[in-house]
C-alpha cells in the first residue's frame, strides 16, 4: 500500500491550514468597518486565489518536498533559497502557540473554571498529541486532517446560513472613527485583517514528495481549496455580521457562540465552542505537518544541517518535528501570563508580514520563469496581480511591523554563515586529500 497521500488529503491540508481562529474571531474585529468588511473579504479572497494560482504553477513545474524555497532555488540561487526556507520554517512554528492556546481556550466553557497551570498542561498535551500524529508519517497526518476538515467545515456552515434568515443590512454600520479615516485607509486595514485568514494556502506544496502525482494533485487542491475557503469566510462574515448589531458584535469575545445564542435556545454555545476547538486543532495539525516538511526539504538541499533531513521508519522528519515541538513549549509557558499572551498575539501581525515576504519572492520567481518561457496571458495576469497585491499590502503595513518582521529573516544569518564555513572547510579538506593522493 502506498504511503503517499491523494487529492482529498491535500485538499484538507490546504483548507485546514487556512481555516483557523480567524473565521471565529474576525467578524468581531471587522464589525466597526461595516460594509467595507465584505469588500475587504472580496479583495483578500481575490488576492489569495491569485497567490494560489502562483503556487499551483510553481508546484506543477517543481513538484519537490520543501515548498517555497524549492522555487526560489531554481530561479534565484541557493542563498535566496536558504533565507526563504529559514523564514518559512521559523514563522511556521513561532505562530503556532496562538493556535494552541485558542484551541484550549475555546474548550473552557466545557471544562469550567480552570487554573492557568491546568490550561498549560492541556496545551502541552495537545501539542504532544499532534506531534505524535505527525511522527506517524504524512499519510497518517493527512488522513487526520481530512477527518478534522469534515468535522469543522459542515458545522461552520450551519450557524452563518441560519443567521441569514434574520439578516439585517442595518447591522452593517461604520463607526465614526472608521468613517473619518476614508475609504482607502479603511480598506487597507480590512485587507490586512482578512489576509490572516488565508495564511497557509501554500502549505500543501511542502510535502510534494509524499503526494501522489504532485504536479497535478497539488495545484488542483491549492486552487480549489482556497476558493472554498474564500467562500466560507465570506458567508460566515455576511451571516454573523448581519445577525448582530455592529456595536454589540465588536465587543464580543466569542462572536460565533453569541450568534448561536441569538439563533438557538439551550446550550448550543457549548457545541459551538467544541467546533471552534476542532477548527483550531485542524489548523495546528496542518501547520505541524508543513513545518516538518519545510525543514526536511531545506535540509535535503544542503541549506540546513543534515540531521534535520533524518526521517523515521514512517518517513516522517522526526528531528525537525521534535525541534519545532521543543521550540513551541517555552512559548506556551510564556502565555500563562495574560499580558504576555497578549504580546504573543502581536506576533501574528509580524508573522503575516513575514509570510508576505515569502509570497512576494515566490511570485517574483514565477515572473522570472514567465519571462524566460513566454507565459500565457492568463499566467501573466495572475502573476502580476499577485505581485501587485503583495506589494500593496506590504506598502500599507506600518514600518515598525515591517522592521520587526524582517528579524525572522535576519535570525538566519548566523546559521547561514556557519553552513558556508562548514562547506568551505569540507571543500578545503577534499582539495588537500586530492593533493595527497597525487
Amino acid at each position: 500500500m502506498s504511503s503517499k497521500i491523494g487529492f482529498w488529503s491535500v485538499f484538507a491540508l490546504v483548507t485546514g491550514s487556512q481555516i483557523g481562529s480567524g473565521v471565529l474571531m474576525l467578524p468581531a474585529n471587522l464589525a466597526p468597518y461595516g460594509t467595507f468588511s465584505l469588500i475587504g473579504w472580496l479583495i483578500a479572497g481575490l488576492g489569495a486565489v491569485m497567490l494560489a494560482l502562483v503556487f499551483a504553477n510553481l508546484c506543477s513545474r517543481f513538484p519537490q518536498t520543501g515548498g517555497p524555497h524549492v522555487y526560489v532555488k531554481q530561479t534565484f540561487g541557493m542563498s535566496a533559497a536558504y533565507f526563504t526556507g529559514w523564514t518559512y520554517w521559523i514563522i511556521s512554528w513561532v505562530s503556532t502557540p496562538v493556535v494552541i492556546t485558542a484551541s484550549i481556550g475555546y474548550l473552557t466553557p466545557l471544562l469550567g473554571d480552570t487554573t492557568p497551570l491546568f490550561r498549560l498542561v492541556l496545551e502541552i498535551a495537545l501539542l504532544f498529541i499532534i506531534t505524535a500524529i505527525n511522527l506517524r508519517g504524512v499519510n497518517t497526518a493527512g488522513r487526520a486532517e481530512f477527518l478534522l476538515t469534515l468535522l469543522k467545515i459542515i458545522p461552520l456552515l450551519v450557524v452563518p446560513i441560519a443567521a441569514l434568515f434574520i439578516f439585517d443590512i442595518k447591522n452593517f454600520n461604520l463607526t465614526p472613527q472608521v468613517a473619518s479615516q476614508g475609504i482607502s485607509v479603511s480598506l487597507c486595514h480590512v485587507v490586512l485583517l482578512t489576509l490572516w485568514g488565508f495564511i497557509g494556502l501554500e502549505s500543501a506544496t511542502a510535502p510534494a514528495g509524499s503526494v501522489k502525482n504532485p504536479s497535478k494533485t497539488i495545484p488542483r487542491a491549492i486552487v480549489l481549496g482556497t476558493i472554498c475557503v474564500a467562500l466560507l469566510y465570506f458567508v460566515n462574515s455576511l451571516g454573523i455580521m448581519g445577525a448582530m448589531p455592529g456595536e454589540q458584535l465588536m465587543t464580543s469575545k466569542a462572536p460565533y457562540a453569541d450568534t448561536a445564542r441569538v439563533l438557538f435556545a439551550g446550550n448550543w454555545h457549548l457545541i459551538v465552542s467544541l467546533v471552534a476547538a476542532i477548527v483550531c486543532i485542524g489548523t495546528l495539525n496542518a501547520w505541524m505537518l508543513a513545518s516538518g516538511q519545510i525543514a526536511l526539504g531545506v535540509a535535503m538541499d544542503g541549506l540546513m544541517p543534515r540531521f534535520l533531513a533524518k526521517t523515521n521508519r514512517q518517513g516522517a522528519p522526526a528531528t525537525a518535528l521534535l525541534i519545532s515541538c521543543a521550540g513551541i513549549v517555552p512559548l506556551l509557558v510564556l502565555t500563562m501570563n495574560e499580558n504576555l499572551a497578549q504580546q504573543i498575539n502581536t506576533i501574528i501581525d509580524f508573522s503575516v508580514t513575514a509570510f508576505l515576504f515569502v509570497y512576494m519572492i515566490c511570485t517574483l520567481a514565477l515572473v522570472k520563469l514567465l519571462c524566460k518561457q513566454k507565459g500565457t496571458f492568463f499566467q501573466w495576469m495572475y502573476a502580476l496581480g499577485a505581485l501587485s497585491f503583495c506589494g500593496w499590502v506590504i506598502w500599507a503595513t506600518p514600518v515598525k511591523t515591517l522592521l520587526i518582521a524582517s528579524l525572522f529573516v535576519i535570525s538566519g544569518v548566523p546559521f547561514y554563515l556557519y553552513q558556508r564555513f562548514k562547506k568551505n572547510e569540507n571543500a578545503t579538506m577534499d582539495d588537500v586529500a586530492l593533493e595527497g593522493a597525487a
